[in-house]
This record gives structure tokens, sequence and C-alpha cells, in this order.
């Protein structure tokens, strides 16, 4: 039984449609490389995926059982969403912001127990935040700011984790760190989907890939997907620039 599975997804705003056909699986243990150009629904599926919006048609599954039968507790134990943006209106430290991720079990009141102050502690070790856990969030790096939001993430204990433009604004060095953690997280046993635009990223870290375009979803192996014909469809380039930009010399492969 496939992790998620999705049939004729359709979402949108107002008029405007997001995507109206959508349909694809992802088995447990895969890490996928979410692509597309901007505007094709990256983020609002991600969002729909983790519950925080509801397509409007269609079916979408998790381990067998339709999403709206889903409680928002259920939801938050098994699926973290890591956005591309965290805002934080005042000055908390590291520990404080990671330690939102035991919030599913312990409510937002609830004190945290000897096992919840040991997951927070284990999410900051395998982020490599463990050093910054007095600090202000606001006062750090972008690349720090990706790994905490990794270790809220990881704090909820979930099965599947869903990224947002990981990489973005990272430099190339910070890249390779957090794709590197990333595929460390997925060989521990979580199935990971991560909105990638950097299509160097994908080819060589991600084994799979679902390319959003014209409303629908594509879905292989990622070296199938990164074809010239089929990039100059899903971002409106012609097949000899992408056809030298996906066979460029930088490489992230760690």
């Amino acid at each position: 039984m496939a992790m998620i599975e999705a049939a004729n997804l359709q979402f949108g705003y107002g008029q405007r449609v997001v995507f109206s056909d959508l349909s694809f699986s992802v088995n447990a243990g895969d890490m996928v490389a979410l692509l597309g150009a901007n505007g094709t629904g990256k983020t609002t599926l991600l969002n729909v995926v983790a519950g925080l919006r509801r397509a409007q048609k269609g079916r979408l599954a998790l381990n067998g059982r339709d999403l709206t039968i889903w409680t928002r507790q259920e939801l938050s134990r098994y699926v973290a969403l890591v956005p591309q943006l965290l805002e934080l209106p005042f000055a908390f430290r590291v520990k404080e912001i990671v330690a939102q991720g035991r919030v599913p079990y312990t409510g937002p009141f609830g004190g945290l127990s000897k096992h919840d102050h040991d997951v927070i502690e284990r999410a900051m070790e395998a982020t490599d935040v463990s050093v910054l856990k007095d600090r202000v969030f606001s006062e750090l790096s972008g690349g720090e700011r990706q790994r905490v939001k990794l270790a809220i993430g990881l704090a909820q204990e979930p099965k599947l984790m869903l990224l947002d433009e990981p990489t973005q604004h990272l430099d190339i060095g910070r890249q390779i760190e957090l794709v590197a953690l990333l595929r460390r997280l997925n060989e521990g046993g979580i199935t990971i989907i991560a909105a990638i635009h950097d299509l160097h990223v994908a080819r060589e870290n991600f084994s799979r890939a679902m390319l959003l375009t014209n409303g629908s979803c594509l879905c292989g192996p990622t070296a199938e997907l990164l074809r010239p014909d089929l990039l100059e469809i899903a971002f409106s380039v012609d097949a000899a620039s992408l056809e030298s930009y996906t066979r460029g010399t930088i490489r992230t492969n760690v």
C-alpha cells in the first residue's frame, strides 16, 4: 500500500485553478523532488498533503485512510511540514522553538516530560543545532534557520516530512550540508517530499520526482523526468538551453 495516494485532485483560489487533475502515489521510504515552474502549485500541494488546505475535488489518502477522517492531532504526529519562511514576532530561542514540535503530543499548554525533552535533544543533535539552542532564532544565518526548522519537524517524530524550497537562498556549501542531512533522515526511515527549484540538486540527490505542469503531474524516476522535452513544456524554456543546464558541471552529490 502506498503511503500517499492522490486521485484527480483539484484546488484553486477563487476563479484561478492551481491544479485540476493531479494523480500520484508516494511509497514509504521515497525521497521525492517536487518540481515545477513558479505558480504551478508546489506550495499549495504540500499544504494539501499536510491537511492545511482541503482539495476541492478528488481523493487523497494517507496509509489507505482518506485524509478527511484524520484528526489534526493525528496528522501532526504523522506529517511534518517545513515551510519556506518562518517569521516569529518575539525573540524566541532555538530550544524554545524546537520544543513546539512536541505540541501534537502535549497540547499547547502541556508540560514537557522527560521523553519530550529527550526527543527535542535528539532532534537538535540530528540537525546539528544543539550548539545554537540558546541563540535567538531571528539572529541566525539562513542555513542555521533551515536546520532549526528541520529540528522542529523532527521533534514531531513524523513518518512523512514535507519541505518547501529548503535550499532556497543557501550558498552551494549550505545546500550540500542540508541535502546530506535530508538524505540521512530519509535513510533513517522518514519519507521526504521536497519542493526544489534547483534541478542539479534534484538530479543528484532525489531518486524520484513529481513534475507539475499544466495543472497535472508527471511522476517517476528523477532522471526520466529531467528530460529536456518534458522540462521545455514545464518551464517554457527551449530544449537546447535546458539540456545544457541540466547537464551542467555543478554537482551537489555528497
